[in-house]
């Protein structure tokens, strides 16, 4: 066992405790090796990631069907439509729950029996890239772990953290508008247990080293089931201790950098993402040195600025910020996303965004048909969310469906374009809309994008070609394989952010061989002339990656009509 292990866990437990814990876990590490698979690390010993990945985020049972469990109804349809178009599928939080849409975890090692088993997890995981939710900061209060707790069982009385009354709590940082504490009965007296996100999401306590060990054999036990993407959920308020923010603790990063040694000791071909929904200089944080925490942490900056740039037609701020981004790295990369079964965060746009200009966003969000989400602060309640489809945010209904498909996935282009691997929720994929029945159903927000589709009626939809969502699907199919089909996408491919003006957002992708790509993304409802840098000046005619069409040039130009997409190569 590397002996990295041995010396983050005496930091973390003490020398003894850690030093007994470095040893229970090398078992473990020693019986999982004799039962997982060879996944070995990409050849160059980086991100095991290339141009051709891509992830649809959904849950086990988006897609629904009376003649097959949720989770074999999402397998047909991703049979049926999604070869060749993405190459991974991350299904969210899958075992049994109690609330929060899955993130609310009763039995980690089960699947929900209501959506399949096992066999349909990994049946799919044999077709597509698997990813899969560790949700280690917490989980339901209905769950066998809690029971045994409220019990008193000897084992479970460290699973959990309990706070005498009158303790100081009022630095720790508050997500949601909700108690930090709730009081609960634990062996016939009344305790207070910390609960982050709700009284139904108890925190669990990696102060003990049985709670560490116990994921990390869950962790290795999905591997050995078919996951090879592993997204560390809410990690920022992993490690508590009272007096601090709780939150990016020095000792929840050297639990990532222990999550990153374990899966270098077993499985080094799986990949490790951070998902910390903060300003971009913390969530930055995860990547640690760039070889020691997390492969991947979201970009959680892209989704606001690149709504805002749609809905004010304006990429200034955008393109502002993505000239700010570090250079590409093959030793770690973003997870670039747009959408997702959570909202858009507001927090990270702030310093990117004025109040004014977020005040404005949040004004055209609830003009559109969304909600918004708050969280507590110590001056009081403040925007911490926006919920609605990014269908719905960018693409207004007054526009002609044509025109509605064309703006909605030249927003999407910005996110493919990028560095970075995609990650794109199924409703962006499938260009669902506001689900308001969904809110009016759970009374939760967040319901308005997780909407439950019939597979008959989907694909039914998607073989209209004149419906919305057949246009958004295709376009967005055509987008994929034509980010597929070029090396200068690569996570680790070079990119220049450029400054063409405010009507559209454009960069330079250059592959390790020098072909380039430009991309142009127009944000404008009006016709324009873009000058070609000075990469591509002198081509009389270019080639669009994006329908596989010869674009002209005139004077060293070319015209983009409305919403348009055009990458770019010059011809050979």
């Amino acid at each position: 066992m590397d002996n990295r292990i041995r010396t983050k866990l005496e930091y973390i437990y003490g020398q003894e405790t850690g030093l007994a814990t470095s040893r229970r876990l090398n078992k473990s590490i020693e019986k999982w090796r004799k039962i997982l698979p060879e996944i070995p690390e990409s050849s160059d010993g980086g991100v095991p990631a290339d141009e051709g990945d891509a992830v649809m985020i959904c849950y086990g049972d988006n897609i629904q069907s009376p003649e097959m469990v949720p989770l074999a109804s999402l397998k047909a349809f991703a049979d049926l439509h999604l070869n060749g178009v993405i190459s991974g599928i991350h299904i969210l939080p899958f075992s049994p729950y109690s609330s929060d849409d899955g993130f609310s975890v009763m039995d980690y090692r089960e699947v929900n029996p209501d959506w399949g088993g096992w066999t349909d997890i990994s049946a799919i995981g044999s077709r597509f890239r698997l990813m899969a939710d560790l949700v280690l900061n917490h989980c339901s209060a209905k769950g066998t772990w809690f029971k045994q707790f409220l019990k008193g069982v000897p084992k479970y009385e460290n699973f959990f953290i309990t706070v005498e009354p009158g303790t100081d709590l009022t630095a720790v940082f508050r997500p949601r508008a909700l108690p930090l504490l709730h009081e609960f009965e634990v062996n016939g007296e009344k305790k207070q247990v910390w609960t982050t996100f709700s009284d139904d999401q108890v925190d669990l306590n990696f102060a003990n080293p049985d709670v560490f060990l116990e994921f990390i054999d869950i962790l290795l036990d999905y591997i050995g089931k078919g996951v090879r993407i592993i997204r560390l959920d809410a990690i920022g308020f992993l490690w508590k201790e009272i007096g601090t923010s709780c939150m990016h603790h020095p000792k929840t990063h050297e639990m990532v950098k222990l999550f990153r040694l374990v899966l270098a000791e077993t499985a080094p071909g799986v990949i490790l993402i951070t998902e910390t929904n903060v300003p971009h200089k913390e969530n930055i944080s995860y990547f640690g040195d760039g070889t020691d925490e997390a492969h991947m942490v979201y970009q959680f900056t892209l989704p606001p600025l690149t709504m805002d740039a749609y809905i004010q037609g304006d990429a200034s701020k955008l393109t502002s910020w993505a000239q700010t981004l570090p250079e590409p790295n093959p030793d770690f990369t973003f997870f670039n996303f747009l959408a997702s079964h959570d909202g858009v965060g507001v927090l990270p746009a702030r310093g990117y965004l004025s109040d004014e200009e977020i005040e404005s966003l949040i004004s055209a969000v609830k003009d559109r048909g969304g909600l918004i989400s708050y969280k507590a602060t110590p001056s009081g309640e403040i925007p911490y969310e926006l919920n609605i489809s990014y269908r719905d945010a960018i693409a207004e209904k007054t526009l002609p469906n044509n025109l509605r498909a064309a703006k909605f996935l030249s927003s999407q282009a910005v996110m493919l374009s990028m560095a970075g691997m995609p990650g794109i929720y199924i409703h962006s994929l499938l260009g669902s809309g506001n689900w308001k029945e969904g809110v009016s159903l759970t009374g939760v927000n967040r319901t308005i994008n997780r909407e439950k589709l019939s597979l008959t009626q989907l694909n039914n939809e998607l073989d209209d070609p004149s419906s919305l969502r057949s246009m958004i699907f295709n376009g967005y199919s055509l987008l994929l394989k034509a980010r597929s089909s070029h090396k200068a996408f690569h996570p680790a491919a070079a990119q220049k952010i450029l400054d063409l003006g405010p009507s559209v957002f454009g960069l330079i992708r250059t592959s390790f061989d020098g072909r380039e790509v430009l991309c142009l993304q127009s944000v404008s409802s009006e016709k324009q002339r873009i000058e070609l840098p000075s990469e591509f000046s002198g081509s009389q005619s270019i080639h669009n990656l994006y329908g596989d069409v010869v674009i002209p040039v005139k004077d060293n130009h070319v015209e983009m009509i409305p919403w348009q997409v055009l990458w770019l190569e010059i011809d050979n």
